[in-house]
């Protein structure tokens, strides 16, 4: 299992613009991507952060997933509304 999560700082203003994008980007992950097996979008107290929870088969799937059309353009999309952007990859997951 290959587990990467993402904490996402928004610009203010942002939120309802940048969630539908988004929860479709993940929906579209969990469909359309054999090797992605979970995608949560979290939400806190902090209007502006989203966290992000996924869970590939391997290294091979993530990579896949950057490289597909719906991220790339959900990418895009967003690019504008994001203050910061922490992205932490994980090989290892003890069970």
């Amino acid at each position: 299992m290959f587990v990467v999560t993402v904490t996402f700082t928004l610009k203010p203003g942002t939120r309802d613009t940048f969630l539908p994008l988004m929860v479709e980007n993940a929906s579209t992950s969990l469909r359309e991507e054999p090797g992605c097996q979970q995608f949560d979008v979290c939400l806190g107290d902090d209007p502006e952060t989203v966290f992000l929870y996924e869970v590939y088969d391997d290294s091979a799937a993530f990579s896949a997933h950057l490289e597909s059309a719906h991220f790339q353009s959900f990418d895009a999309a967003v690019a504008d509304m994001i203050a910061t952007k922490v992205v932490h990859q994980y090989s290892e997951v003890i069970r």
